[in-house]
Protein backbone atom coordinates (compact mmCIF):
# COMPACT_ATOMS: atom_id res chain seq x y z
CA UNK A 1 0.00 0.00 0.00
CA UNK A 2 1.99 3.41 -1.16
CA UNK A 3 0.74 5.65 1.66
CA UNK A 4 1.97 8.75 0.31
CA UNK A 5 -0.28 8.37 -2.94
CA UNK A 6 -3.39 7.84 -0.78
CA UNK A 7 -2.93 10.86 1.17
CA UNK A 8 -2.41 13.01 -2.09
CA UNK A 9 -5.87 11.61 -3.34
CA UNK A 10 -7.63 12.33 0.42
CA UNK A 11 -6.07 15.94 0.00
CA UNK A 12 -7.11 16.63 -3.77
CA UNK A 13 -10.44 14.85 -2.84
CA UNK A 14 -11.22 17.52 0.24
CA UNK A 15 -10.27 20.32 -2.23
CA UNK A 16 -12.89 19.64 -4.95
CA UNK A 17 -16.38 20.57 -4.71
CA UNK A 18 -20.07 18.76 -5.72
CA UNK A 19 -19.59 20.21 -9.55
CA UNK A 20 -16.01 19.64 -9.78
CA UNK A 21 -16.94 16.51 -9.28
CA UNK A 22 -19.16 16.15 -11.83
CA UNK A 23 -16.95 17.45 -14.47
CA UNK A 24 -14.36 14.95 -13.74
CA UNK A 25 -17.27 12.19 -13.70
CA UNK A 26 -18.26 13.66 -17.09
CA UNK A 27 -14.73 13.62 -18.56
CA UNK A 28 -13.80 10.14 -17.70
CA UNK A 29 -16.69 9.03 -19.62
CA UNK A 30 -14.36 7.32 -22.50
CA UNK A 31 -12.94 5.49 -19.83
CA UNK A 32 -15.22 4.40 -16.65
CA UNK A 33 -18.80 2.98 -17.30
CA UNK A 34 -21.87 5.41 -17.16
CA UNK A 35 -23.17 3.74 -14.55
CA UNK A 36 -20.16 3.10 -12.83
CA UNK A 37 -19.82 6.80 -12.55
CA UNK A 38 -23.26 7.66 -11.81
CA UNK A 39 -23.06 5.80 -8.45
CA UNK A 40 -20.28 8.07 -7.12
CA UNK A 41 -20.96 10.67 -4.69
CA UNK A 42 -17.54 12.02 -3.63
CA UNK A 43 -14.49 12.32 -4.73
CA UNK A 44 -12.84 9.78 -3.00
CA UNK A 45 -15.02 6.89 -4.52
CA UNK A 46 -14.31 8.61 -7.95
CA UNK A 47 -10.24 8.45 -7.50
CA UNK A 48 -11.16 4.29 -6.05
CA UNK A 49 -13.22 3.90 -9.09
CA UNK A 50 -10.10 5.45 -11.59
CA UNK A 51 -7.71 2.86 -9.57
CA UNK A 52 -9.66 0.33 -10.30
CA UNK A 53 -9.98 0.83 -14.20
CA UNK A 54 -5.66 1.37 -14.14
CA UNK A 55 -6.50 5.14 -15.14
CA UNK A 56 -4.13 6.18 -12.40
CA UNK A 57 -1.70 4.75 -9.54
CA UNK A 58 1.16 5.29 -7.81
CA UNK A 59 3.74 6.60 -10.01
CA UNK A 60 1.52 7.31 -13.31
CA UNK A 61 -0.44 10.51 -12.72
CA UNK A 62 -1.08 11.56 -16.11
CA UNK A 63 -4.28 11.00 -16.58
CA UNK A 64 -5.44 12.84 -13.47
CA UNK A 65 -3.53 15.49 -14.14
CA UNK A 66 -4.96 16.08 -17.84
CA UNK A 67 -8.44 15.73 -15.83
CA UNK A 68 -7.26 19.00 -13.87
CA UNK A 69 -6.18 20.81 -16.47
CA UNK A 70 -9.55 20.31 -18.06
CA UNK A 71 -11.31 21.78 -15.06
CA UNK A 72 -9.24 24.63 -14.63
CA UNK A 73 -8.12 23.10 -10.98
CA UNK A 74 -4.35 24.71 -11.86
CA UNK A 75 -4.09 24.84 -7.88
CA UNK A 76 -3.98 21.64 -7.20
CA UNK A 77 -2.51 20.38 -10.24
CA UNK A 78 0.51 22.70 -9.02
CA UNK A 79 0.58 22.30 -5.28
CA UNK A 80 0.11 18.27 -5.43
CA UNK A 81 1.16 16.99 -8.71
CA UNK A 82 4.21 19.18 -9.59
CA UNK A 83 3.25 20.33 -12.63
CA UNK A 84 1.70 23.58 -14.34
CA UNK A 85 -0.67 24.98 -16.88
CA UNK A 86 2.05 25.48 -19.16
CA UNK A 87 3.72 22.10 -18.82
CA UNK A 88 -0.15 20.39 -19.64
CA UNK A 89 -0.54 22.70 -22.84
CA UNK A 90 3.19 21.40 -24.20
CA UNK A 91 2.06 18.16 -22.59
CA UNK A 92 -1.18 17.30 -24.19
CA UNK A 93 -0.30 18.75 -27.71
CA UNK A 94 1.81 15.70 -28.00
CA UNK A 95 -0.48 13.34 -30.15
CA UNK A 96 -1.43 10.38 -28.17
CA UNK A 97 -1.09 11.95 -25.26
CA UNK A 98 -4.69 13.36 -24.31
CA UNK A 99 -6.84 10.73 -22.69
CA UNK A 100 -10.10 12.87 -22.79
CA UNK A 101 -11.22 12.57 -26.31
CA UNK A 102 -12.28 15.86 -28.05
CA UNK A 103 -15.69 15.15 -28.50
CA UNK A 104 -15.93 15.31 -24.45
CA UNK A 105 -13.49 18.23 -24.00
CA UNK A 106 -16.07 20.14 -26.55
CA UNK A 107 -18.78 19.30 -24.96
CA UNK A 108 -17.53 20.28 -21.32
CA UNK A 109 -16.63 23.77 -23.38
CA UNK A 110 -19.98 24.66 -24.28
CA UNK A 111 -21.70 23.51 -20.50
CA UNK A 112 -18.92 25.85 -19.29
CA UNK A 113 -19.76 28.80 -22.12
CA UNK A 114 -23.56 28.67 -21.86
CA UNK A 115 -24.81 31.03 -19.35
CA UNK A 116 -27.94 30.55 -16.96
CA UNK A 117 -30.16 31.69 -19.08
CA UNK A 118 -28.84 29.63 -22.31
CA UNK A 119 -29.12 26.13 -20.18
CA UNK A 120 -32.75 27.70 -19.85
CA UNK A 121 -33.40 27.88 -23.50
CA UNK A 122 -31.24 24.43 -23.75
CA UNK A 123 -34.08 23.00 -21.80
CA UNK A 124 -36.90 24.47 -23.07
CA UNK A 125 -35.89 23.43 -26.42
CA UNK A 126 -35.50 19.78 -25.54
CA UNK A 127 -39.11 19.44 -24.25
CA UNK A 128 -40.52 17.16 -26.34
CA UNK A 129 -36.88 14.99 -26.70
CA UNK A 130 -36.43 14.65 -22.67
CA UNK A 131 -38.85 13.62 -19.71
CA UNK A 132 -39.88 16.46 -17.93
CA UNK A 133 -38.16 15.39 -14.75
CA UNK A 134 -34.53 15.28 -16.43
CA UNK A 135 -35.15 19.15 -17.53
CA UNK A 136 -35.47 20.33 -13.46
CA UNK A 137 -34.51 23.95 -12.65
CA UNK A 138 -31.05 22.18 -10.46
CA UNK A 139 -30.67 20.19 -14.12
CA UNK A 140 -27.08 21.13 -14.88
CA UNK A 141 -25.96 21.33 -18.61
CA UNK A 142 -24.07 18.60 -18.22
CA UNK A 143 -26.55 16.45 -16.53
CA UNK A 144 -28.64 17.72 -19.71
CA UNK A 145 -25.92 16.31 -22.01
CA UNK A 146 -25.75 13.03 -20.37
CA UNK A 147 -29.43 12.20 -21.36
CA UNK A 148 -29.40 13.84 -24.50
CA UNK A 149 -26.46 11.02 -24.74
CA UNK A 150 -28.33 8.20 -23.43
CA UNK A 151 -31.13 9.06 -25.63
CA UNK A 152 -28.73 9.02 -28.78
CA UNK A 153 -29.80 12.53 -29.41
CA UNK A 154 -26.33 13.45 -29.61
CA UNK A 155 -23.16 11.18 -30.23
CA UNK A 156 -19.65 12.14 -31.30
CA UNK A 157 -19.95 11.57 -35.02
CA UNK A 158 -23.45 13.30 -34.97
CA UNK A 159 -24.60 17.13 -33.29
CA UNK A 160 -26.94 17.90 -35.58
CA UNK A 161 -29.55 18.43 -32.65
CA UNK A 162 -27.31 20.54 -30.51
CA UNK A 163 -26.30 22.72 -33.65
CA UNK A 164 -29.68 22.97 -34.37
CA UNK A 165 -30.83 23.86 -30.81
CA UNK A 166 -28.13 26.86 -30.36
CA UNK A 167 -27.68 28.44 -33.36
CA UNK A 168 -31.14 30.32 -32.72
CA UNK A 169 -29.18 31.97 -29.21
CA UNK A 170 -25.54 31.24 -29.21
CA UNK A 171 -24.24 31.22 -32.67
CA UNK A 172 -20.58 31.34 -31.52
CA UNK A 173 -20.83 28.08 -29.79
CA UNK A 174 -22.62 26.02 -33.00
CA UNK A 175 -19.54 28.18 -34.92
CA UNK A 176 -17.26 26.02 -32.62
CA UNK A 177 -19.48 22.25 -33.40
CA UNK A 178 -18.63 23.14 -36.99
CA UNK A 179 -15.00 24.04 -36.43
CA UNK A 180 -15.18 20.15 -34.04
CA UNK A 181 -16.41 18.50 -37.12
CA UNK A 182 -14.25 19.79 -39.71
CA UNK A 183 -11.25 19.01 -37.76
CA UNK A 184 -12.97 15.28 -37.13
CA UNK A 185 -13.61 14.89 -40.93
CA UNK A 186 -10.19 15.96 -41.85
CA UNK A 187 -8.74 13.57 -38.73
CA UNK A 188 -10.51 10.45 -40.80
CA UNK A 189 -8.96 11.07 -43.77
CA UNK A 190 -5.81 11.00 -42.33
CA UNK A 191 -6.36 8.42 -40.45
CA UNK A 192 -4.05 5.79 -43.06
CA UNK A 193 -0.87 6.49 -43.51
CA UNK A 194 0.49 5.71 -46.75
CA UNK A 195 4.30 5.17 -47.62
CA UNK A 196 5.17 4.51 -51.22
CA UNK A 197 8.53 3.96 -50.36
CA UNK A 198 10.42 2.21 -47.50
CA UNK A 199 11.24 4.60 -44.85
CA UNK A 200 14.47 4.76 -42.74
CA UNK A 201 15.20 6.95 -40.06
CA UNK A 202 19.25 6.93 -38.80
CA UNK A 203 20.33 8.72 -35.76
CA UNK A 204 23.64 10.15 -38.05
CA UNK A 205 22.95 11.34 -41.58
CA UNK A 206 25.13 11.99 -44.01
CA UNK A 207 25.54 15.74 -44.37
CA UNK A 208 27.48 17.83 -47.19
CA UNK A 209 30.76 16.80 -48.00
CA UNK A 210 29.70 13.28 -46.83
CA UNK A 211 30.38 14.65 -42.93
CA UNK A 212 27.85 13.02 -40.22
CA UNK A 213 25.68 15.05 -38.85
CA UNK A 214 24.56 13.81 -34.66
CA UNK A 215 21.35 14.30 -34.23
CA UNK A 216 20.40 14.25 -30.38
CA UNK A 217 17.57 11.49 -30.80
CA UNK A 218 15.56 10.57 -27.74
CA UNK A 219 15.66 6.83 -27.14
CA UNK A 220 12.52 4.84 -25.81
CA UNK A 221 12.92 3.42 -22.35
CA UNK A 222 13.77 -0.02 -21.99
CA UNK A 223 13.58 -1.00 -18.26
CA UNK A 224 11.58 -3.18 -17.28
CA UNK A 225 12.20 -7.06 -16.99
CA UNK A 226 10.23 -8.36 -18.96
CA UNK A 227 10.09 -5.54 -21.46
CA UNK A 228 6.88 -6.37 -23.14
CA UNK A 229 4.86 -9.07 -24.91
CA UNK A 230 6.13 -10.69 -27.87
CA UNK A 231 3.28 -12.51 -29.43
CA UNK A 232 3.47 -14.64 -32.41
CA UNK A 233 0.51 -15.19 -34.76
CA UNK A 234 1.81 -18.16 -36.64
CA UNK A 235 -0.91 -19.44 -39.37
CA UNK A 236 0.78 -23.12 -40.50
CA UNK A 237 -1.80 -25.54 -41.46
CA UNK A 238 -4.85 -24.11 -43.07
CA UNK A 239 -8.32 -25.71 -44.02
CA UNK A 240 -7.44 -26.12 -47.72
CA UNK A 241 -4.34 -28.07 -47.59
CA UNK A 242 -2.71 -26.69 -51.20
CA UNK A 243 -2.40 -23.15 -48.46
CA UNK A 244 -0.41 -25.10 -45.87
CA UNK A 245 3.04 -22.48 -45.19
CA UNK A 246 6.10 -25.07 -45.01
CA UNK A 247 8.79 -23.20 -42.87
CA UNK A 248 6.54 -21.12 -41.01
CA UNK A 249 7.27 -23.11 -37.98
CA UNK A 250 11.06 -22.47 -38.00
CA UNK A 251 10.25 -19.04 -38.27
CA UNK A 252 8.52 -18.87 -35.12
CA UNK A 253 11.19 -20.83 -33.56
CA UNK A 254 13.68 -18.14 -34.53
CA UNK A 255 11.71 -15.35 -33.05
CA UNK A 256 11.26 -17.34 -30.10
CA UNK A 257 14.66 -17.38 -29.39
CA UNK A 258 15.66 -13.72 -30.06
CA UNK A 259 13.07 -12.37 -28.15
CA UNK A 260 13.48 -14.48 -25.11
CA UNK A 261 17.11 -13.43 -25.59
CA UNK A 262 15.74 -9.88 -25.25
CA UNK A 263 13.86 -10.18 -22.24
CA UNK A 264 10.19 -10.51 -23.52
CA UNK A 265 7.71 -12.54 -22.39
CA UNK A 266 6.63 -14.42 -25.66
CA UNK A 267 4.18 -16.89 -26.61
CA UNK A 268 3.19 -18.30 -29.98
CA UNK A 269 -0.78 -18.93 -31.27
CA UNK A 270 -1.00 -21.35 -34.20
CA UNK A 271 -3.89 -21.60 -36.76
CA UNK A 272 -6.33 -18.45 -35.90
CA UNK A 273 -8.72 -18.12 -38.26
CA UNK A 274 -9.08 -14.23 -39.41
CA UNK A 275 -11.65 -13.90 -35.93
CA UNK A 276 -9.37 -15.26 -33.97
CA UNK A 277 -6.21 -13.13 -34.89
CA UNK A 278 -8.44 -10.14 -34.33
CA UNK A 279 -9.21 -11.29 -31.07
CA UNK A 280 -6.53 -12.39 -30.36
CA UNK A 281 -4.72 -8.53 -30.61
CA UNK A 282 -7.33 -7.19 -29.06
CA UNK A 283 -6.94 -9.41 -25.94
CA UNK A 284 -3.21 -8.43 -25.68
CA UNK A 285 -4.73 -5.04 -26.22
CA UNK A 286 -6.40 -4.63 -22.90
CA UNK A 287 -4.08 -6.45 -21.07
CA UNK A 288 -2.22 -4.35 -18.23
CA UNK A 289 1.07 -2.96 -20.18
CA UNK A 290 2.05 -0.54 -17.11
CA UNK A 291 5.18 -2.39 -15.81
CA UNK A 292 6.25 -3.06 -19.53
CA UNK A 293 8.04 -0.71 -22.06
CA UNK A 294 6.59 -2.13 -25.32
CA UNK A 295 4.65 -4.35 -27.35
CA UNK A 296 6.01 -6.98 -30.20
CA UNK A 297 3.67 -9.00 -32.56
CA UNK A 298 4.67 -11.29 -35.73
CA UNK A 299 2.05 -12.04 -37.72
CA UNK A 300 2.93 -14.81 -39.76
CA UNK A 301 0.28 -15.74 -42.99
CA UNK A 302 -1.06 -15.48 -46.26
CA UNK A 303 -2.34 -12.18 -47.07
CA UNK A 304 -3.65 -9.78 -49.67
CA UNK A 305 -3.33 -6.34 -50.58
CA UNK A 306 -3.76 -3.89 -46.72
CA UNK A 307 -5.56 -7.97 -45.21
CA UNK A 308 -4.47 -10.74 -43.39
CA UNK A 309 -6.01 -14.54 -44.11
CA UNK A 310 -6.87 -16.64 -41.25
CA UNK A 311 -6.64 -20.55 -42.04
CA UNK A 312 -10.69 -20.21 -42.73
CA UNK A 313 -9.63 -18.40 -46.18
CA UNK A 314 -11.31 -15.34 -44.33
CA UNK A 315 -9.50 -12.19 -44.14
CA UNK A 316 -8.98 -9.36 -41.58
CA UNK A 317 -7.76 -5.99 -41.88
CA UNK A 318 -4.20 -5.23 -40.71
CA UNK A 319 -5.06 -1.41 -40.00
CA UNK A 320 -8.37 -2.93 -38.00
CA UNK A 321 -5.28 -5.06 -36.01
CA UNK A 322 -3.13 -2.07 -35.33
CA UNK A 323 -6.29 0.33 -34.16
CA UNK A 324 -6.34 -1.96 -31.24
CA UNK A 325 -3.26 -0.12 -29.92
CA UNK A 326 -4.56 2.89 -29.73
CA UNK A 327 -4.09 5.58 -26.99
CA UNK A 328 -7.82 5.16 -26.54
CA UNK A 329 -7.85 1.19 -26.61
CA UNK A 330 -4.92 0.61 -25.01
CA UNK A 331 -3.74 3.51 -22.69
CA UNK A 332 -1.25 1.28 -20.72
CA UNK A 333 0.83 1.41 -23.77
CA UNK A 334 0.15 5.39 -25.14
CA UNK A 335 3.58 7.02 -25.46
CA UNK A 336 5.36 3.53 -25.53
CA UNK A 337 6.35 1.50 -28.69
CA UNK A 338 4.09 -0.76 -30.48
CA UNK A 339 5.73 -3.13 -33.26
CA UNK A 340 4.13 -5.27 -35.51
CA UNK A 341 6.48 -7.42 -38.06
CA UNK A 342 4.37 -9.07 -41.23
CA UNK A 343 5.36 -11.95 -43.27
CA UNK A 344 2.57 -12.28 -45.96
CA UNK A 345 2.47 -10.61 -49.39
CA UNK A 346 0.66 -8.17 -50.24
CA UNK A 347 -0.32 -8.81 -54.00
CA UNK A 348 0.74 -11.52 -56.32
CA UNK A 349 3.06 -9.29 -58.64
CA UNK A 350 6.73 -10.09 -58.75
CA UNK A 351 9.85 -8.16 -58.61
CA UNK A 352 11.95 -8.24 -61.42
CA UNK A 353 15.66 -9.00 -61.21
CA UNK A 354 18.10 -6.78 -62.58
CA UNK A 355 21.42 -8.21 -63.49
CA UNK A 356 23.31 -8.93 -60.68
CA UNK A 357 24.43 -12.96 -59.69
CA UNK A 358 21.75 -14.62 -58.17
CA UNK A 359 21.76 -15.56 -54.28
CA UNK A 360 19.87 -18.34 -54.40
CA UNK A 361 18.97 -21.29 -57.03
CA UNK A 362 15.79 -22.96 -56.33
CA UNK A 363 12.57 -22.77 -56.27
CA UNK A 364 10.37 -20.64 -52.82
CA UNK A 365 7.02 -20.39 -51.86
CA UNK A 366 4.92 -17.37 -51.32
CA UNK A 367 2.88 -15.96 -49.08
CA UNK A 368 -0.22 -13.80 -50.03
CA UNK A 369 -1.05 -9.80 -47.76
CA UNK A 370 -1.25 -7.10 -45.23
CA UNK A 371 -1.95 -3.38 -44.94
CA UNK A 372 0.77 -0.51 -45.23
CA UNK A 373 -1.77 1.62 -43.75
CA UNK A 374 -1.69 2.30 -40.19
CA UNK A 375 -3.74 4.93 -37.77
CA UNK A 376 -2.56 8.05 -37.71
CA UNK A 377 -1.09 7.46 -33.80
CA UNK A 378 2.72 7.78 -32.71
CA UNK A 379 4.79 5.29 -31.02
CA UNK A 380 3.79 2.22 -33.97
CA UNK A 381 6.27 0.42 -36.36
CA UNK A 382 4.92 -2.45 -38.97
CA UNK A 383 7.55 -4.08 -41.19
CA UNK A 384 6.26 -5.25 -43.99
CA UNK A 385 8.06 -8.68 -45.66
CA UNK A 386 7.39 -7.05 -49.16
CA UNK A 387 5.89 -3.59 -50.71
CA UNK A 388 2.29 -3.27 -51.47
CA UNK A 389 0.99 -5.43 -54.64
CA UNK A 390 3.91 -7.82 -54.58
CA UNK A 391 5.14 -11.14 -53.66
CA UNK A 392 7.30 -12.70 -50.32
CA UNK A 393 8.84 -15.04 -50.68
CA UNK A 394 9.57 -18.37 -48.17
CA UNK A 395 11.57 -21.12 -48.18
CA UNK A 396 9.34 -24.72 -46.84
CA UNK A 397 12.94 -25.72 -45.14
CA UNK A 398 14.64 -22.78 -43.58
CA UNK A 399 11.82 -20.28 -43.39
CA UNK A 400 10.66 -16.88 -44.49
CA UNK A 401 13.59 -14.78 -46.13
CA UNK A 402 12.85 -11.57 -44.43
CA UNK A 403 12.23 -13.32 -41.03
CA UNK A 404 15.27 -15.36 -41.15
CA UNK A 405 17.32 -11.82 -42.01
CA UNK A 406 15.27 -10.32 -39.72
CA UNK A 407 16.63 -12.52 -37.05
CA UNK A 408 19.81 -12.73 -37.62
CA UNK A 409 20.43 -9.06 -37.78
CA UNK A 410 19.09 -8.55 -34.56
CA UNK A 411 21.27 -10.83 -32.99
CA UNK A 412 24.37 -9.14 -34.75
CA UNK A 413 23.48 -5.54 -33.99
CA UNK A 414 21.51 -5.63 -30.73
CA UNK A 415 24.66 -5.83 -29.12
CA UNK A 416 26.09 -3.03 -30.68
CA UNK A 417 23.65 -1.12 -29.53
CA UNK A 418 21.92 -0.16 -33.06
CA UNK A 419 18.47 0.97 -32.96
CA UNK A 420 15.61 -0.96 -34.82
CA UNK A 421 14.69 1.34 -37.97
CA UNK A 422 18.89 0.69 -38.83
CA UNK A 423 18.56 -3.14 -38.09
CA UNK A 424 15.25 -3.13 -40.72
CA UNK A 425 17.10 -1.34 -43.32
CA UNK A 426 20.15 -3.51 -43.29
CA UNK A 427 17.52 -5.95 -43.61
CA UNK A 428 15.96 -4.42 -46.37
CA UNK A 429 19.61 -3.81 -48.26
CA UNK A 430 19.99 -7.75 -47.81
CA UNK A 431 16.68 -9.06 -48.89
CA UNK A 432 16.62 -6.82 -51.67
CA UNK A 433 19.67 -8.07 -53.25
CA UNK A 434 18.67 -11.72 -53.49
CA UNK A 435 16.99 -13.34 -56.46
CA UNK A 436 14.61 -15.85 -56.32
CA UNK A 437 13.87 -18.77 -59.10
CA UNK A 438 10.26 -18.97 -59.68
CA UNK A 439 8.77 -21.47 -61.37
CA UNK A 440 6.36 -20.96 -64.34
CA UNK A 441 5.86 -22.25 -67.80
CA UNK A 442 9.51 -21.17 -69.04
CA UNK A 443 12.26 -23.08 -68.83
CA UNK A 444 14.29 -22.56 -65.64
CA UNK A 445 11.68 -20.45 -64.24
CA UNK A 446 11.85 -16.32 -63.94
CA UNK A 447 14.24 -14.42 -61.81
CA UNK A 448 11.83 -12.32 -59.32
CA UNK A 449 13.49 -10.31 -56.29
CA UNK A 450 11.54 -9.04 -52.85
CA UNK A 451 11.86 -5.71 -50.98
CA UNK A 452 10.49 -5.32 -47.58
CA UNK A 453 8.90 -2.03 -46.44
CA UNK A 454 9.04 0.10 -43.07
CA UNK A 455 6.17 2.03 -42.03
CA UNK A 456 6.46 3.95 -38.64
CA UNK A 457 5.61 6.74 -36.53
CA UNK A 458 8.00 6.27 -33.67
CA UNK A 459 9.21 9.37 -32.08
CA UNK A 460 12.28 8.03 -30.73
CA UNK A 461 14.77 5.71 -31.18
CA UNK A 462 14.02 1.48 -30.39
CA UNK A 463 16.96 -0.22 -28.66
CA UNK A 464 16.46 -3.24 -27.73
CA UNK A 465 19.31 -3.85 -25.41
CA UNK A 466 20.80 -7.07 -24.54
CA UNK A 467 20.78 -8.38 -20.95
CA UNK A 468 23.66 -6.99 -18.74
CA UNK A 469 26.10 -10.69 -18.76
CA UNK A 470 24.73 -12.17 -21.33
CA UNK A 471 27.31 -13.18 -24.62
CA UNK A 472 26.39 -10.79 -27.46
CA UNK A 473 24.56 -13.49 -29.46
CA UNK A 474 21.65 -15.49 -28.10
Amino acid sequence: MNTDFHKLLFEMSEALVTDELAALKFLSLDHVPMRKLEAIQEPKAFFEVLQEKDMIEAGNLAFLRELLYRIGRIDLLVTHLGSSREHMERELQVQGRAKVSAYRQLLYGIAEDLTPEDVKNVKFLLQKQLPKNKLQDNASMLQVFLEMERNRIIKEDDLTMLKDILKAFRADIKKKIDIYEEKKKDNYSKEELRYPVSVSVHPGEQGAEGKTTNLAVETYKMKNIPHGYCVILNNHIFNNPKQNRKGTVKDGEAVKRVFKWLQFETVEHMDLEAKEIFEKVKEYSKRDHRNMDCFVCFIFSHGEKRKIKGIDDEFVNIKDLVSCFSGSNCPSLAGKPKVFFIQACQGSVGHPAVAVEADFSGHPETDATPSTSIPDLADILIGMSTVEDYLSFRWAESGSVYIQCLCDKMKLLCPQGIDLLTILTTVNEEVGGKEFIVSNQMPGGKLEKQMPQIITTLRKQLIFEIPQGQPSKE
